[in-house]
């Protein structure tokens, strides 16, 4: 059966590095391949991924956890300043 298949960049280098390690016609390594891959178990369903959430209590008073980016801004800035003040001196 003649078909064509359009490969991820990733998935056609791996296909041609395999196909010069065994020195064998593409056609030859993409039909191994494929018969190595479509006789293996199925993998098992995973278990689904739970996250957990976790307490962000115990901030300082005046801190907003919803903040903390703006938080870690200003800082960078008042830092970027000390530095600018250093190197005029």
């Amino acid at each position: 059966m003649r078909t064509t298949l359009t490969l991820e960049p990733d998935v056609a280098e791996k296909l041609k590095r395999a196909v010069r390690q065994r020195k064998l016609p593409m056609k030859t390594v993409v039909n191994d391949l494929l018969r190595s891959a479509l006789k293996a178990p199925p993998t098992p369903p995973r278990e689904p991924f739970v996250v957990k959430p976790f307490n962000m209590g115990g901030f300082a008073p005046g801190i907003n956890p919803n903040k903390l980016n703006q938080l870690l801004d200003d800082m960078e800035i008042e830092e970027f300043l000390r530095k600018q003040a250093r190197d005029r001196t």
